[in-house]
């Protein structure tokens, strides 16, 4: 009967085991010369040894003839327990033993003396398990051991043991195995299994193991049942991933913005069996790699995950920021986590590369950091943020819009996006003259040459200045109504101060990076929804960078002036005029 490769090749010694020389030292030493503790923790990982070595330990602390602290696996004490057949050794599985009921009959059990060896031991696997009156009843036999007891407790979740339980033991933390010494003992058990393993399907395999070589194990007793070579590409084919080089290009894609060449990418590879939450899985390892690439260029190297050469990091870290690649960490983890309840993978893979691809899609944080991050980019080039259309007036949408036939500015912009510039502080303001209606001159003398003609008079523009007092109340009401992510902008009067003259509300800013966050239509279009509603009419929003020029209050002397006088005056006075 065929054995899986992960049990066949469990390690018999402690010399055996892989990547926990710092673990099987000491347990060899405390074996060796007796010193051994009542109670262990092993913690770490899934498939790092715990398991194996309170196996080992098992062995080695009844073994008739042990060989330097390990067991010799060939006395009847070894061979019983390895075997089962010795009943004072026994492995409990507390997941499914987690009631205080069993762990009770345990302890009861646990004052009798061993029958056939020199310890009684116990190794509680997956001891976080245990309900809360189960580690109390627990921790009664872990405080007054018989000097016959062992207990050997193993948890992939130490948070959960309680406190008063790691305190009566020794811990052990095994850590992660690295990639080479997994892909060293792959290719150890593939020589004496004959199986065709080459050395960078050895390195393959040992990266996606991520640290466990029982995991290392199965993916290459599941990717050798072909019969054939086991290579880099059979490896991808059989575990449905996408390969490095096809996911590089799916993040060149991503990079430059190119939405539908990456959705055609992953379409091909759906068609071609692979499996779409392992290509986010993939992907998602790039980016942390090229984020630690780029935010810890020194010592970065050391934690990340490889496979990919220096020529590929180096092209795809020009492309992306480390905003960027923080906006598509995320968004990565959180598709991968939703992906299982997904109604349709397929779909929430694409949505999640239409989100990457274009990070004005993103509203969270992340993605407000990557625009920012890229507007900044542009500036720094000398390149002008784009032009964002100004809020038009729902009410006429023809009538606010400019004709067609104007042509563009000079740098690039629509007639109705360039800005005028602010007028000078010292030009006079111009006297306000008033309208009125002539009643029909009644028949008479012409009025002599010289006489001046009343002049047609317009209506009196607002102060140069404008009113800007009306600013720290109106940016406090638009608190709701405006996107919470400008609001910070709006409330500090060292960056935004809101003018109203004429009917236009002009923000002047302190920089071009404030215009570029204000300058979007769905901030300018509550912004003129909520000039509407405080002044009336249709106004018009601009954002203006530099510094408001001074209010200057209107002059009052044309508006206190009676309008009869100036008529009077244009005659030459009463006697001037003849009545008849």
């Amino acid at each position: 009967m065929y054995q899986a490769l992960y049990r066949k090749w469990r390690p018999k010694t402690f010399d055996d085991v892989v990547g926990q020389e710092h673990i099987t030292e000491t347990l060899k030493r405390q074996a060796a010369s007796g010193r051994l503790s009542h109670a262990y923790l092993f913690t770490g990982t899934r498939g790092t040894g715990k398991t194996t070595c309170a196996k080992i330990l098992a062995r080695a602390v009844n073994c008739q003839n042990p060989q330097g602290g390990n067991p010799c696996n060939a006395c009847p004490a070894c061979l019983g327990i390895e075997n089962g057949s010795i009943l004072d050794v026994l492995e409990l599985d507390a997941a499914s033993n987690n009631g205080v009921d069993q762990v009770r009959a345990l302890r009861d059990e646990a004052v009798y003396t061993p029958a056939a060896v020199a310890r009684r031991v116990y190794i509680v696997d997956e001891v976080h398990m245990l309900s809360v009156a189960a580690f109390n009843a627990l921790l009664k036999i872990l405080e007054e051991p018989p000097p016959h007891l062992l207990f050997i407790l193993a948890t992939t979740e130490l948070h959960k043991v309680p406190a008063t339980i790691k305190s009566r033991c020794q811990q052990f933390a095994f850590k992660r195995i690295l990639p080479i010494q997994i892909a060293q003992r792959l290719q150890y058990v593939a020589e004496r299994e004959s199986i065709p393993l080459t050395k960078e399907g050895a390195a393959l395999l040992a990266r996606l193991a991520d640290g466990g070589m029982r995991d290392a194990l199965s993916l290459l007793d599941q990717c050798a049942g072909g019969g054939g070579a086991v290579d880099e590409q059979d490896i991808l084919d059989t575990l449905g991933l996408a390969g490095n080089v096809e996911t590089a290009a799916l993040m060149e894609r991503l990079a430059v913005r190119d939405t539908a060449a990456a959705l055609e990418t992953l379409a091909r590879l759906y068609s071609g069996g692979k499996d779409v939450g392992s290509v986010l899985g993939e992907l998602s390892s790039l980016a942390r790699d090229l984020l630690l690439r780029k935010t810890a260029p020194q010592g970065g190297a050391a934690l990340m995950a490889g496979g990919y050469d220096e020529a590929t990091l180096r092209r795809l870290g020009e492309l992306l920021s480390a905003q960027r690649l923080l906006q598509m960490l995320t968004q990565l983890q959180k598709a991968s986590a939703d992906l299982p309840r997904s109604a349709n993978r397929r779909t929430g893979a694409e949505l999640c590369l239409i989100r990457l691809s274009d990070e004005g899609l993103d509203e969270s944080f992340a993605g407000l950091s990557a625009r920012i991050a890229r507007l900044e980019e542009r500036l720094a080039k000398g390149i002008p943020p784009s032009a964002e259309p100004k809020s038009i007036s729902k009410a006429e949408p023809e009538k606010a819009r400019p004709a067609p036939a104007k042509a563009e500015g000079a740098d690039g912009l629509p007639p109705w996006e360039e800005e005028l510039p602010p007028p000078p502080d010292d030009a006079p303001a111009e006297e306000a003259e008033y309208v009125f209606d002539e009643p029909e001159p009644a028949p008479g003398p012409e009025p002599p040459p010289s006489a001046p003609q009343p002049a047609a008079v317009q209506a009196a523009p607002p102060a140069q200045g404008g009113d800007s007092s009306f600013w720290p109340s109106f940016a406090a009401g638009l608190r709701g109504k405006a996107p919470p992510t400008v609001m910070p902008y709006l409330n500090n009067p060292a960056k935004v101060t809101g003018v109203w003259n004429n009917g236009t509300l002009t923000l002047w800013v302190d920089s071009e990076f404030t215009r570029s966050v204000l300058n979007k239509p769905a901030v300018l279009e509550k912004l003129a929804q909520a000039a509407a509603s405080s002044f009336g009419g249709e106004p018009r929003v601009s954002v203006v960078t530099g510094t408001p020029p001074p209010s200057k209050p209107a002059q009052p002397a044309a508006a206190e002036k009676d309008p009869l006088d100036d008529l009077m005056s244009s005659f030459g006075g009463l006697d001037n005029i003849t009545f008849q």
